[in-house]
């Protein structure tokens, strides 16, 4: 692939890798071998939980076509568990490449969250939950998220 046209943040570390890496704390609700599932500590809709490569992958445009395959999976079955966990009349899913979209962090990530009532999401400020309250909902999301044959799945 050529080299994209986009503008990512710069980061002196990024903090997705960090929580990956487990030096600093997060809630993860599932890992693959290509990737994991985080219950965002801003929560913009109703059970919202970031998807995003386990390697460090600044944009949708550096994706290869394997993790492609295993994002877009695990991107639906975020959304599954939140329509069975949740029984919210709508999914949000939303991602940003480069600054001029909004992209804050300079590693690929989905969002996906069922919707607030009154319906939509929430992209104003929001209050950070304890680390507590998102494993709250980790727990409630876990017990839904579709098997998946082809991959092992590990719940944190």
């Amino acid at each position: 692939m050529s080299e994209p046209n986009i503008a990512i943040p710069e980061t002196q570390r990024c903090a997705f890798c960090d929580y990956l890496d487990g030096r600093r704390p997060y809630t993860v609700l599932w890992r693959e071998d290509r990737v994991a599932v985080f219950v965002t500590r801003e929560q913009r809709g109703v059970g919202h939980m970031l998807v995003l490569p386990s390697r460090h992958v600044a944009s949708l445009l550096d994706l290869d076509d394997d993790e492609a395959g295993d994002l877009m999976i695990a991107v639906r079955d975020a959304a599954v568990a939140v329509d069975r966990a949740m029984e919210r009349p709508g999914i949000s899913v939303w991602q940003n490449n480069g600054m001029d979209a909004g992209q804050k962090i300079s590693h690929l990530h989905f969002h996906v969250a069922g919707t607030l009532p009154g319906g939509g999401t929430n992209f104003d400020e929001v209050p950070e939950l304890p680390l507590m309250r998102t494993a709250e909902i980790a727990e409630k999301l876990r017990a839904h998220v579709p098997p998946r044959a082809a991959t092992r799945r590990i719940f944190a």
